[in-house]
C-alpha cells in the first residue's frame, strides 16, 4: 500500500529517516518495474541544518522543491554525474528532505542489474547513486509526486527492530562543521529475506 501522504508531512525529519527504513522504493519508469527495501536513509533539516542544501533558507532553482509540501521527490545531480534520490519531507515552506542511501533489491531485479550493466545482486543498488541507476530514477524526477505512477513508496509491513538500526553522522559532509557530527544516518544491520 501507497503511503498515505500525511505520512510525510510530520515535521521531525529525523523520525522520518528512520520510519524510512523497511519502506519500499517502487518505479514503473520507461514501462519497466522495480522496487526495493530502503536500507539507509539520511536526514536534512532544512535552514537550520548546515549539511542542507537549505540551510541559511537558501531558495535557488535546484532547492525550490525543498519548500514544497512534503511527498515530493528532490533529486539533484552530484559530481556532474550522479543522481541522488531524496524524499521531501513536512509541511510546505519546511524545507526538509531525506537522502535515501541504499535499497536491497527485491522486484524487478533483472532490468536493475541490466541499468547497472551488473551480473550479480551483491553491490547492486548499496549507495545513493547506485540505486538511482538501478531504480532508472534520474535528477530529471525532481518534484516527482510520490503518491503517483512514477515513483512511489510502500508500506507492506516489514517489521524493523530497533536494534538493527545503526545510527551515526552523516557521510561526505565535512564542510557542515558541528552539524557534520548530528547523528542523522541511519541504516539497518540486517534485513531479512
Amino acid at each position: 500500500m501507497k503511503l498515505d501522504k500525511a505520512f510525510y508531512l510530520n515535521k521531525d525529519v529525523v523520525f522520518l529517516a528512520r520510519e524510512f527504513l523497511g519502506k519500499v522504493l517502487c518505479t514503473a519508469i520507461d514501462g519497466q518495474y522495480c522496487s526495493g527495501i530502503i536500507t539507509e536513509t539520511e536526514a536534512y533539516a532544512g535552514i537550520r541544518d548546515r549539511a542542507s542544501h537549505a540551510w541559511g533558507d537558501r531558495r535557488t532553482k535546484r532547492t525550490e522543491p525543498m519548500y514544497r509540501k512534503g511527498g515530493i521527490a528532490y533529486v539533484y545531480l552530484i559530481y556532474g554525474m550522479y543522481s541522488l534520490f531524496n524524499i521531501v519531507t513536512a509541511p510546505a515552506g519546511t524545507p526538509h528532505a531525506v537522502l535515501v542511501r541504499a535499497l536491497k533489491p527485491l522486484e524487478g531485479t533483472d532490468v536493475m542489474m541490466k541499468r547497472r550493466k551488473a551480473d550479480k545482486l551483491m553491490g547492486l543498488s548499496d549507495g545513493p547513486g547506485k540505486l538511482t541507476v538501478a531504480t532508472g530514477i534520474h535528477y530529471s524526477d525532481t518534484g516527482e509526486d510520490l503518491g503517483g505512477k512514477r515513483i512511489w513508496i510502500e508500506d507492506r509491513g516489514i517489521k524493523v527492530e530497533q536494534k538493527k538500526i545503526i545510527t551515526g553522522p552523516r557521510v561526505g559532509i565535512d564542510y557542515a562543521g558541528e552539524d557534520a557530527l548530528l547523528p542523522y544516518r541511519f541504516r539497518l544491520s540486517d534485513v531479512g529475506d
